[in-house]
């Protein structure tokens, strides 16, 4: 959950010395079948949205590997490729997928853009907005002022991507935001990869 950018109440982050790759056998399992389902092409647009889509009391109490069988068992059932019916049958119980999609498919991903808007040194702001879907834009950061430190490459924008059968790339930056600005309290900065629409400049109003 720290990862989610500074929810207190989950305790420490605890550091396992020597900590193995794997701490059970399923664990493998897991990894060998998602990666598996991802090469042949079976999740893409699917894996990072249904992990988001677990129920959060189950996401919380589970291991990080059961979100990686979660997400491709879901992304499995929803391209078509097995059933519900098949893991049920399979499981002896009703198998838990993730919660169904929220937002509509899209019909026109929009026009990609190859130029970067922004430059080094540029002040931006995260736009703040909630989309149904998914985003690669954390909610930590959203209505707050950054500084770009780099560009990046041109990419697929993945709120498109998961919610479209074509695709719209984008600039990449990685955005600098300081600690006071995020927090309220001084401390490390944070860099953020961060998509091109997902900013606007500095000056501009955050809008939803």
């Amino acid at each position: 959950m720290h990862d989610l950018g500074g929810i207190q109440g989950f305790g420490p982050v605890e550091m396992e010395t020597d900590e193995p790759v794997f701490h059970a056998d399923w664990e493998r399992v897991a990894y060998r079948l998602t990666i598996s389902s991802m090469m042949a092409g079976h999740l893409n647009g699917r894996f990072r949205h249904a992990i988001e889509r677990m129920d959060p009391v189950w996401y919380l109490a589970s291991p990080y590997y059961d979100h990686w069988l979660t997400a491709t068992a879901t992304g499995l059932v929803e391209g078509g490729l097995i059933s519900q019916e098949e893991l049920d049958e399979r499981l002896g119980a009703p198998y838990p997928v993730a919660r169904p999609v929220r937002a509509p498919r899209l019909e026109d991903p929009g026009p990609s853009v190859e130029v970067h808007r922004y430059e080094v040194g540029e002040a931006v702001r995260a736009r703040e907005w909630h989309p149904l879907g998914h985003t690669r834009a954390p909610r930590y950061v959203q209505g707050k002022p950054g500084v770009v430190v780099r560009l990046d490459g041109v990419f697929s924008i993945p709120d498109v991507e998961y919610h479209c059968d074509r695709q719209r790339r984008e600039p990449t930056y990685s955005v600098r935001f300081e600690a006071i600005d995020l927090w309220g309290s001084p401390g490390d900065p944070v860099h953020v990869d961060l998509w091109q629409s997902y900013l606007e400049p500095k000056e501009a109003p955050s809008r939803g």
